[in-house]
């Protein structure tokens, strides 16, 4: 299995789901976007479009080898919804690798288990993770080894970013 689930919607930060999609995707990895409805466009802050490969209802968790949640405003939409929080629990539990930049780890708060997590994130997000009980870093990449989680804070640390990811997925 080499497929990757990329948790998505409008509104998120171009650079934080193409980067990396490329990145996989050079390395041998299938990304598949997944949001509300199967082929249909969502559209980055800055005019991106991506077309969704998969439904949330239709998405199965054993079928990735890991998790990507990109920024901007997409985690802060769709971590109202518990069908998100869950997928994104069900990859922090089973220690599969995920994959969260700028505000990507807001989902965390939703789980429940961000007091387990040693992660960085966007500054705004940091104190929020903190307040949830996160070991928060201010660094480019944070590797959370016991979780299989690979976080950074912004654009800025794509290189980094990638670089980290594909070394988990190892």
């Amino acid at each position: 299995m080499t497929k990757i689930a990329a948790i998505v919607t409008s509104g998120y930060e171009d650079s934080e789901l193409t980067s990396p999609k490329k990145a996989l995707e050079d390395a041998g990895y299938t990304v598949d976007i997944i949001e509300n409805n199967a082929n249909t466009e969502i559209t980055g802050e800055h005019g991106d479009k991506q077309t969704v490969d998969v439904a949330i209802d239709d998405a199965n968790f054993d079928d990735y080898d890991g998790l990507l949640l990109p920024g901007g405003g997409s985690p802060d939409a769709l971590r109202v919804d518990d069908r998100y929080n869950n997928f994104v629990k069900k990859f922090l539990l089973a220690n599969k690798p995920v994959f969260a930049i700028c505000h990507g780890p807001q989902f965390f708060i939703q789980t429940g288990l961000t007091n387990e997590l040693k992660l960085t994130a966007y500054t705004t997000i940091r104190y929020d993770l903190f307040y949830a009980g996160a070991e928060v870093l201010d660094e480019p990449v944070v590797v959370d080894q016991k979780h299989h989680l690979v976080t950074s804070r912004t654009p800025d640390d794509l290189e980094y970013f990638n670089d980290a990811m594909l070394n988990q997925l190892k």
